[in-house]
C-alpha cells in the first residue's frame, strides 16, 4: 500500500483506487477498524467515477502507531490533513465514520476547509457525554461516569444485541472488518488513550462554524447512541442535512451497504 509520513515521522497508509485526476473521495474508518472497512464502497464509488482513498489513520490497519503524545484526535484530525495536502487533492468530499466522523472535525478544527468540498459523517455524534444541553451522546455516558465508562475498552450499553441484526448484516460486518479470531477485543494504552480523549470532545461549535456542506447519516438501530444524533447535528448549521437508515446498526456502510450507498452516491451527486 502506497503511505504518506506525518510531521513526527509516523508512516501512515491508504489505499488509492480509481481514476487519480477524478475528484477525490477519502474515506476514513472508525475505532480499531482499517480502510478494509470500506470495501462495500469502494468499487461503487469508483465506478460512479471518483477516485477513492480509503485512510489508516495512526495505529490502525497498515499505519504506524506513533510516538506518545500523538494519541489524541487533534492529532488523528492533523493526520488526515497532511494526507490532503500531501496527495494535493482539491475539492474533496471527506467521509468519516464513527471516530473516524470526529477525527474530520478536528481537522477542520485545527486547519479549516481548504481543499475540501463536503463533509459525510456516518453514525457518529458529535458530543459523547450526555449533558443537559445534549440528549445524542453514548447511551448512559454522564457526568457520573465520566472517568471510568471508557477506563478499559468500549462497554455495550445493551441496545440493539448482535443477534438481532439476522445473519446476513453479521456476515457483512464479519466480511468487512479486520476482527480478531475469537475472545474479547483488547486495548493498547494507546488505544485507551486515544478513545477517552474522543469520548470527552464536543464537536458542535466546529460544526455550527463550518464553510462546507455537511451530511450526516444514522443507523436506527445504532448500538451507541440515538439515531436522532444525525438531525440534531444537522440543525447546528444551515449548510447541513442529515438521514437515517432503517433496520441498520452503527456500522451503518457495512450492515447496509447498498441502502448506504445510494445515500452517499446521491449526496455526491447533487
Amino acid at each position: 500500500m502506497p503511505d504518506i509520513t506525518a510531521a513526527d515521522g509516523t508512516r501512515l497508509n491508504y489505499v488509492d483506487s480509481g481514476d487519480p485526476k477524478a475528484r477525490p473521495v477519502v474515506l476514513v474508518a472508525g475505532f480499531k477498524a482499517s480502510a478494509s472497512g470500506w470495501r462495500y464502497q469502494v468499487k461503487p464509488l469508483t465506478r460512479a467515477g471518483y477516485r477513492v482513498i480509503a485512510f489508516d489513520r495512526r495505529g490502525h490497519g497498515g499505519s504506524e502507531v506513533g510516538p506518545d503524545g500523538g494519541h489524541t484526535m487533534d492529532r488523528h484530525g492533523a493526520d488526515i490533513g497532511e494526507l490532503v495536502e500531501q496527495l494535493g487533492l482539491d475539492d474533496a468530499t471527506l467521509v468519516g465514520q464513527s471516530m473516524g466522523g470526529n477525527a474530520i472535525w478536528a481537522h477542520l478544527s485545527a486547519e479549516g476547509s481548504q481543499g475540501i468540498r463536503e463533509v459525510v459523517i456516518v453514525d457518529q455524534t458529535p458530543k459523547m457525554l450526555n449533558t443537559d444541553d445534549w440528549a445524542y451522546g453514548f447511551y448512559d455516558y454522564d457526568a457520573s461516569n465520566i472517568d471510568t465508562t471508557f477506563a478499559t475498552g468500549i462497554p455495550d450499553p445493551g441496545r440493539f444485541p448482535v443477534k438481532s441484526k439476522g445473519l446476513v448484516r453479521i456476515a457483512r460486518v464479519l466480511t468487512a472488518m479486520d476482527l480478531p479470531k475469537g475472545g474479547k477485543p483488547s486495548f493498547t494504552e494507546a488505544e485507551l488513550a486515544l478513545l477517552n480523549d474522543h469520548a470527552k470532545r464536543d464537536w458542535r461549535p466546529v460544526i455550527a462554524a463550518a464553510d462546507v456542506p455537511a451530511f450526516f447519516i444514522a443507523g436506527a438501530e445504532s448500538e451507541f447512541w440515538p439515531s436522532a444524533h444525525a438531525a440534531a447535528s444537522a440543525a447546528l448549521n444551515p449548510l447541513a442535512s442529515s438521514t437515517v437508515i432503517e433496520r441498520d446498526g452503527h456500522a451503518t456502510n457495512i450492515e447496509q451497504p447498498a441502502r448506504f450507498n445510494e445515500e452517499l452516491l446521491a449526496y455526491l451527486a447533487r
